[in-house]
């Protein structure tokens, strides 16, 4: 199916002799390279190549084509969900050089940047403009990775995910084709959707060597605010009060008591260890303080315990950073932890009910795993803290995630509302969509990546069954 180690060796040496030290084959490198920040176990890649070019990018994919050697794309490395683990070895390529940005159009609200731009690069180019680029995942991601994971975050409550902020995308096929996904106007009815195809794609159907963005307008005024709630279903229903009432809140997030708590350790913070509401308002003076006025009362109505507001940079900052740094405050809840970090998305009228639920599974589990949660759209992320050398407490956290997925399922939500599905949830993807449908993608997969070497073994469970017969079928037309 895959290239034979000689056929590897021969790769690799000669995309040596085409990009020198930029091609490391060093253990540690290649160990750095095989993993993101999920649990999941390193699975190292031959070799990783550090492109700077699209015609670079182009000539390693071509190269592996022709050897049928696997070519996963990586940018920050921060996905969760094993996404840029090397499953049959192969050529990491790492993007991060491609860090330019290339256009921003002020009036038109938009702009063209290369994958390796970081959210945080691109926020702090366009500071002059009045301009910003509202995704925010937490992690500094790279906007490559962001468009290929289908990342969301905390804004998504109001400025939406990287699906309705990528307007267009420059891809290369495993077949050494290159195209454009768009062009620059914000609406077509022109043929399939090919831009939302690559979107969330994870990698497996091309390599992204530019992206598109959407911009929008810096507000005139921030606000942040938490509020304490006595329970769980009532820091809920003021979110599902919020977002029926049609408030335009930028962020709404969740935090439960055990959250609260890993956060206040961690961060100096001094939040009341209740389940808790985080939010943000953006827009004029008059607006944001009507938006808060709002908020209020909402909050007095469901049991809210002393809603408290600032439009101090300094608090603000404070608090989102707080927020921002969640996962490692669950990670240093015990020495040496490891955290398996999950998330699920529900349509919103059934977000209370599927969240006490799993707060009362975690409690009859025996596990710590704090709640947090983009709740303004539904989603919300366990992190489950464990000893992952302890096997009966990793078997409980499979059967808790297991679990939670299937209560997911069964209010007609997804198995994951950012992370992707990448190694960890390939099972569920046909869970959720039904074979038919996931059938239909790999349809597309095989027609796009006839030799299955673009990041192989990702979203489909059967994936190595299906790359076999695929190069037998191949071999078979040759």
């Amino acid at each position: 199916m895959y290239a034979t180690e000689p056929a590897r060796e021969a790769l690799i040496e000669k995309l040596g002799a085409r990009l020198g030290r930029r091609v490391s084959r060093s253990a540690s490198i290649r160990e750095q390279y095989g993993h993101g920040e999920a649990f999941h176990a390193p699975q190292l890649p031959d070799a990783v190549v550090f492109a700077e070019t699209r015609d670079e990018v182009l000539g390693v994919v071509r190269l592996c084509h022709e050897y049928r050697v696997p070519v996963i794309a990586h940018g920050a490395g921060t996905s969760l969900e094993g996404n840029v683990n090397a499953v049959h070895g192969g050529i990491c390529l790492d993007l991060q050089g491609m860090n330019r940005i290339l256009a921003i159009n002020e009036e038109d609200l938009d702009c063209r940047v290369q994958p390796g731009v970081s959210r945080e690069q691109l926020n702090q180019e366009l500071r002059h403009t009045g301009l910003f680029f509202p995704v925010d995942p937490g992690a500094n991601a790279s906007l490559g990775g962001m468009a290929a994971t289908r990342a969301s975050g905390t804004n998504a409550v109001r400025y939406g995910t990287m699906r309705s902020n990528v307007l267009g995308l420059e891809v290369v096929l495993a077949t050494g084709q290159i195209i454009r996904t768009a062009r620059r106007a914000r609406k077509s009815a022109a043929g399939y959707d090919l831009t939302g195809l690559f979107v969330g794609s994870e990698g497996t159907l091309g390599v992204i060597t530019e992206v598109s963005l959407r911009l929008h307008g810096r507000p005139e005024k921030e606000a942040s605010a938490a509020c304490p709630f006595d329970d769980i279903q009532g820091a809920v229903a003021t979110v599902i009060a919020i977002i029926q009432l049609g408030v335009p809140v930028a962020r709404v997030e969740f935090m439960d008591p055990a959250q609260v708590r890993a956060c206040n350790r961690y961060s100096g913070t001094e939040l009341a260890e209740l389940p808790t509401l985080l939010l943000e308002f953006h827009g004029g003076t008059q607006s944001v303080a009507e938006q808060i006025d709002v908020v209020r009362s909402l909050a007095d109505e469901f049991g809210g315990r002393g809603f408290e507001w600032s439009d101090s940079r300094e608090t603000e900052s404070a608090l989102w950073q707080a927020r921002h740094n969640a996962y490692y405050a669950c990670k240093a809840l015990r020495p040496n932890a490891d955290v398996i970090v999950t998330d699920v998305c529900v349509p919103i009228s059934r977000l209370a009910d599927c969240i006490v639920e799993t707060h009362e599974d975690i409690r009859a589990s025996a596990l710590t795993a704090p709640i947090v949660g983009h709740v303004g759209d539904g989603n919300f992320h366990v992190c489950i803290v464990i000893d992952a050398g302890n096997a009966a407490e990793l078997e409980r956290a499979d059967a808790f995630n297991k679990r939670l997925v299937a209560r997911a399922l069964s209010c007609d939500g997804t198995c994951t509302g950012e992370h992707g599905i990448g190694l960890g949830k390939r099972e569920m993807l046909i869970d959720e969509l039904g074979e038919e449908a996931v059938g239909v993608m790999q349809s597309l997969k095989s027609t796009l990546d006839p030799r299955r070497i673009m990041n192989p073994g990702k979203i489909f469970v059967d994936a190595a069954v299906i790359e076999s017969a695929a190069a037998v079928k191949l071999e078979a037309s040759q």
